[in-house]
């Protein structure tokens, strides 16, 4: 497997304890897809609270880019540096602290200036966490599965939310629920090091070559960089749904609270189900084909969605389609690069899709502002077929063939 090229630092855990890093990997994953998924059922009530339109209210996507971008050109050189739970446990701190400043914010300011730690925590864990997979298993079945588990915590969001604000809570005391889930990284982490954790206190620098070096020639190398591009429209587009599509349900279209939210619960199921299938997807379509039909089923889904306003398993199925492109992408990476800067490729590619999270809900909520939140499906769609082309070139410029042909 291509993967066996990547030179590891370390020694292989025993099997029996091999798991353990497995385990902290797919449970950041979740904490991350809840911290983020969540927002989306409480956007309703922070607009109500502090007084803002759709347009205002994306100062707190806008908050977090400066967080996204610093993790994008930092995180390899903070784990070459410092190892792996280090880095995790300085990000996970900084994600905890940011959730519950969120409720605790008197000030629409206040909370928008914690963005940027949000934006840190959130893009130094992913890009981590996919170096330290794809660097350490290789088969398919882990990225996806550790993508699947992001998709969990992303279904959870939403239904911790909903069920939280039915019971009476308001948006502030689920941020705090939120926060105390997330923090159970903490301890994770924390036992990593205090252990000395071999996997996890791993430094990624892949060869003897200089991090900066390597980070250097990752951003010289046009695969990367196209592959940054594809993977912030596609996070973009994943967030925009999740960030906007229980306000189109409920606001625009009037549908009840409850059924809005769980639906939004019903797209990162689809989305989860999605990347626990993932592995056989690759053997059965190969992973250029596979990331085509998802981008073609995600435009089916998004015109449906806009033309059938009255129903809503259109949202399941985009969650589905879109749920492979972002890990058989970073699953591809090792082929696309060099094995030495693979670490390097990574953080950066994983930290700018992160900056899509912010910048991509942004954008389609002025646009919103203006012309009305029923058109949110539309530039949806618009996105999709943005995705198709850059992946177009993207597999020109890479020139690999696909993985079954390896």
């Amino acid at each position: 497997m291509f993967f066996q090229r990547f030179k590891h630092k370390r020694a292989r855990p025993p099997a029996s304890a091999a798991w353990i890093g497995i385990a902290i990997a797919f449970y950041a994953f979740i904490a991350i897809g809840i911290a983020e998924s969540g927002l989306g059922v409480l956007l309703p009530s922070i607009l109500e609270t502090f007084d803002l339109t759709p347009a205002t209210v994306t100062l707190l996507f806008v908050s977090q880019i400066a967080g996204y971008v610093l993790a994008a050109f930092s995180s390899s050189l903070i784990s070459s540096r410092l190892g792996l739970a280090p880095m995790l446990l300085v990000a996970t701190i900084a994600l905890v602290s940011a959730l519950v400043a969120y409720g605790l914010s008197a000030a629409w300011f206040v909370m928008v200036g914690f963005g940027t730690l949000l934006g840190l925590g959130i893009g130094l864990i992913d890009a981590g966490i996919n170096t330290y997979m794809v660097s350490d298993r290789a088969e398919a079945k882990w990225v996806g599965l550790l993508h699947a588990f992001y998709g969990i915590g992303a279904l959870l969001g939403p239904a911790i939310a909903t069920t939280l604000l039915m019971v009476g809570l308001n948006w502030r005391q689920v941020y705090f629920a939120i926060a105390s889930l997330v923090g159970l990284l903490i301890l994770g982490v924390g036992w990593t090091i205090a252990t000395r954790y071999t996997p996890m206190m791993v430094r990624t620098a892949a060869s003897g070559t200089h991090a900066l070096a390597n980070l250097r020639f990752a951003l010289q190398t046009p695969a990367v960089l196209i592959s940054g591009l594809f993977l912030l429209v596609t996070v973009g587009t994943e967030s925009s749904l999740g960030n906007w599509a229980y306000t189109v349900q409920q606001v625009s279209r009037e549908v009840a609270p409850s059924t809005a939210g769980y639906s939004i619960s019903a797209m990162w199921l689809g989305f989860a189900i999605g990347r626990m299938l993932l592995g056989a997807a690759i053997a059965w379509l190969g992973a250029i084909r596979l990331v085509n039909v998802s981008l073609t089923t995600l435009a089916l889904g998004a015109v449906t969605w806009w033309l059938l306003p009255q129903q809503w398993l259109s949202l399941p199925l985009m969650g589905f389609a879109i749920a492979a492109i972002f890990p058989t992408t970073i699953w591809l990476m090792p082929q696309r690069v060099p094995a030495a800067v693979v670490p390097a490729a990574i953080g950066f590619v994983t930290s700018v899709a992160s900056l899509g999270a912010a910048l991509v809900p942004t954008a389609v909520g002025w646009i919103a502002d203006g012309t009305g939140l029923e058109t949110i499906p539309v530039l949806i769609l618009l996105l999709a077929i943005a995705l198709f082309i850059v992946h177009r070139w993207l597999t020109q410029q890479a020139k690999i063939q696909p993985v079954e042909d390896e």
